[in-house]
Formats: C-alpha cells, structure tokens, sequence
C-alpha cells in the first residue's frame, strides 16, 4: 500500500531505510510514547523492524516528507493488532515535525487507502495519558475517547503507562481529500 498527499509520501519500508529509520526515531521523546520501541533505538532495531514479515491486513509505513528537497522520513502509521483482537492505528513522528499538521496528513491518508482496500472497521486507537496532544490528532482523524483507561506496556520506559483508548467507525472514508489545501489524494494500494 502506498499513499501519496501535497506534502508527504506514505510506503512500506526497506532494508535501505534502517539508517534514516533509526535517525528519525531515536529520541526518547519519540519512543516513550509507543509500546513497542525500545530506548535506546539502535540501527539493529531498525534493521529487524524492516525485515519482520508483513501481513497484508495490518500496512507499516514510512512518512516522508516530499516537498523543499529530497524525501526525509519523518515518521511512521500503521494498522496493527490491538490487544482486545481488533485493529488499532498507530504513528509517530520525529521530533522536528511535531506541531506541523504531518500526522494528521499522514493518519488521514492511511485511512482512506485502508478503508478502500481493506475494508476495516472498526478502527482503536490509544496514546499514552501524558501524550495528550496525539489524543488531539485522534480526534482530527474522527476518532472519539470510549471512556476507558488501559494499562499498556512500554518498552522504553520498561513499565505499564495508563491509556486512554479512542475508537473509530469507518462509515465514511476519512480523508478523501486534505483538508488544509482541499486537494484530492492520490491512493495506491500495492
């Protein structure tokens, strides 16, 4: 799957990537608030998360950053097993990006792609409660809190963080065309 919005370009990662992968994600800042990614984030994580096997249903990409020069990763979205068995969007982006709107674009661009493709529904989301500005761009992408608090394991911080989990019913594709310029996206599904 692949997506493409005026400012970024969304693809699956490569080998290739593992060096400006581990650039882009190794600030604690960044880690702390997944689940998954340890502190510190070495070249060697980048290189086994890029060549873990991909399942087709659950998409990983790459965000980068398109426009004033070459193509940066600045990031990274995906649709992943959640832990109650459905499907949960996940992303972050690299500290210097924050505050630019790029996991917005990013999250809107995923969803729509996915909800052509894959036809999911519906969609969980979480972030950790001392990351409230990732519940600010959950509800840009249309998600709303459920009212519930989880305990979610992190692997940088080594211990079990509360969560606030968000859901979202893809009744209507999100995102058919970027708010902020009114451009119509261009999905590709590989």
């Amino acid at each position: 799957m692949f997506a493409r919005t005026p400012r970024l370009l969304l693809r699956p990662g490569w080998r290739e990537d593992a060096p400006a992968l581990a650039a882009a994600i190794g600030d604690e800042a960044i880690v702390r608030n997944l689940a998954s990614a340890p502190w510190p984030y070495r070249i060697e994580d980048a290189e086994a998360f890029l060549s873990r096997d991909q399942d087709p249903r659950h998409p990983s990409l790459l965000v980068f950053a398109r426009t004033q020069g070459a193509p940066r990763l600045i990031g990274g979205i995906g649709i992943m097993p959640s832990p109650d068995g459905g499907r949960e969007l996940g992303y972050w982006i690299a500290r210097r990006y924050w505050g630019l709107g790029f996991a917005t674009e990013a999250g809107r661009a995923l969803l729509a792609a996915a909800h052509d493709t894959l036809r999911l529904e519906p969609l969980t989301a979480s972030h950790f409660r001392d990351n409230p500005a990732s519940g600010r761009v959950l509800a840009k992408l249309g998600f709303a809190s459920t009212g519930m608090t989880v305990q979610r394991f992190s692997a940088a911080r080594g211990e079990t963080v509360e969560a606030i989990v968000y859901r979202q019913r893809m009744q209507e594709p999100a995102g058919r065309a970027d708010r902020a310029t009114g451009r119509t996206l261009c999905l590709e599904a590989a």
